[in-house]
């Protein structure tokens, strides 16, 4: 659904149908400037016929062919050693995808994060997207999202007694993790399944279910980042937001679709959300029911199975949606006020997700004029069937014969 349904306006940037790809393509990043809403020729991405998305995706395609023949290019010069890739002396866990976002990064590295803590000296190093700050920084629980990024700030918030920390560079950063973090055993690499300059001891690959790597297509026609074969590079990949009530064959039919190599395995993971709890008085907490209505504001990139979720939890929900990672301006909080406003209820709430949360927490001063109900929704990785034991046990083993 479009962040703007009812009218079928947009921001410029928000919309992941392909024709607003080709509106953005044609006029440039200066776009959402130009022109910060602009009327979508689909009000529904579901508007879009198969036929339909395919003709807009061949119109992309060669643009897609000359950014997958640069980046092939520089994967060949890592692959021949033209660029080096460093290999450090400690175990360093990869966590990435092959998409643009939207496969559950985040809640995955919690998940080890929470299990680790409990038995060794564990660190991350993130880029740290959107941030207006350069080079490497440690990440404080007083920072903002605008200094170190969403994501490195709400894991230092969950884990404040971990090292958490930013940089460009995964290659320059992880030793400055170790110098300044000498007890270090284990390093969590945020987001670097395309970052070859480190070669990680383990490399985790995340797949969401509704949306794998194997039917989508490069940049911009799809949200590759690089050519599918990539994938070849996982030691374990893990299908992402599965369905509550998936089936064996389901998981079968997704494992021969992956068709992965002998040496590679495979896990299957879902969300559990948790009680929404107030943005400005976090011990404030709500119940979501089929009594109250939802204005769901997000800037994540995928908001599918979330909303699936709320669907069944609540009366209605209407969204208003953002370009992943977008830091919200007055104008976006103003635009928030008046649709919930407008929102006929007795029962209503803002509902927001842990990341937009550190985004929006920069205007508290304007919530608390405004008395907006902001609540934020926690999620956590629950893997299927016995998975768990087994992913703990692959990761595991590779700590216990980890060799320099």
């Amino acid at each position: 659904m479009c962040p703007q349904f009812d009218s079928g306006r947009h921001h410029a940037k928000s919309c992941r149908c392909n024709v607003c790809r080709i509106f953005l393509l044609v006029n440039g990043s200066f776009a959402e400037h130009l022109l910060p809403y602009h009327v979508c020729v689909f009000p529904s991405h579901n508007f879009l016929s198969v036929s339909q998305d395919i003709v807009i995706r061949v119109l992309l395609l060669p643009i897609a062919l000359l950014y997958g023949l640069g980046v092939g290019i520089r994967n060949l010069f890592y692959r021949i050693g033209v660029l080096r890739s460093v290999r450090f002396d400690l175990p360093v866990i990869s966590v990435g995808n092959m998409t643009v976002g939207g496969t559950g990064k985040s809640p995955h590295i919690e998940y080890l994060l929470n299990w680790l803590d409990q038995h060794i000296n564990v660190a991350v190093l993130s880029r740290g997207y959107g941030r207006k700050s350069e080079g490497f920084r440690p990440v404080s629980t007083i920072d903002t999202a605008e200094l170190v990024g969403d994501e490195p700030l709400q894991f230092k918030r969950k884990f404040p007694n971990i090292s958490i920390n930013v940089g460009e560079s995964r290659s320059l950063g992880v030793p400055e993790v170790v110098k300044r973090n000498p007890d270090t055993q284990c390093i969590l690499l945020d987001d670097a399944f395309q970052h070859l300059s480190v070669t990680p001891g383990l490399n985790i690959l995340l797949t969401e279910f509704s949306h794998p790597f194997t039917h989508d297509w490069l940049l911009p026609a799809g949200r590759l980042r690089e050519w599918r074969y990539g994938y070849r590079r996982a030691d374990i990949i893990i299908v992402t937001k599965c369905p509550q009530d998936i089936t064996q064959k389901q998981r079968l039919d997704m494992t021969l679709d992956i068709d992965p190599f002998p040496r590679q395995r495979i896990y299957f993971s879902k969300y559990q959300y948790g009680q929404p709890y107030d943005l400005l008085r976090q011990d404030v907490h709500r119940t979501l029911d089929l009594d109250t209505d939802v204005l769901l504001v997000s800037a994540i990139a995928n908001t599918d199975y979330l909303l699936q979720y709320l669907g069944k939890e609540v009366r209605s929900v209407q969204t208003l949606e953002f370009e992943d990672h977008h830091f919200f301006d007055e104008d976006d909080l103003n635009d928030v006020n008046r649709r919930f406003e407008r929102l006929v209820s007795r029962n209503k709430i803002i509902l927001t997700t842990e990341k937009d949360a550190t985004r929006l927490e920069i205007h508290e001063k304007f919530l608390w004029q405004n008395k907006l109900p902001v609540f934020v929704l926690p999620i956590e990785v629950d893997f299927l069937d016995d998975d768990p034991s087994k992913f703990k046990a692959d990761v595991q083993q590779f700590l216990l014969e980890f060799k320099v």
